[in-house]
């Protein structure tokens, strides 16, 4: 048996999945124009209408990085700093920022359990000397 797969593999999938299919569907949504994010994004957080398509092909392009093996912390660390941003927004708006926050913990605990580069650096358990 592999050393490198100590975790269930398909707690990396269920952990992978949750954030990318809601920032997906949020992507998809500001890409599509619906009519309550288009009316969030302009009206409560101020941006300009132009900005709403780029806004969710960004999404977009990190979510597919992030789902993409070869790719995936390069992903990770994109949806990092756009989330960042997300914060940085709602806290401006004074809107709730949690769900920003929560989606970039389960993209970090996906990659937790999809690479082991990534439990070196976060080990949980130091291992003994």
């Amino acid at each position: 048996m592999n050393a490198e797969k100590t975790y269930n593999p398909w707690i990396a999938r269920v952990l992978t999945a949750l954030p990318a299919l809601g920032l997906a569907a949020s992507g998809a949504m500001k890409v599509a124009h619906a009519p309550d994010i288009e009316k969030m994004l302009v009206g409560t957080f101020g941006f300009p209408a132009g900005a709403v398509t780029p806004i969710g092909c960004l999404e977009l392009l990190g979510v597919v990085l992030f789902v993409m093996p070869k790719t995936a912390t390069l992903g990770a660390i994109w949806l990092t700093a756009y989330l960042g941003g997300a914060v940085a927004t709602h806290v401006r708006a004074g809107d709730s920022w949690v769900a920003p926050v929560v989606f970039g913990v389960l993209i970090w605990a996906a990659m937790y359990f999809r690479d082991a580069r990534v439990r070196g650096v976060f080990p949980l358990v130091v291992p003994p000397k």
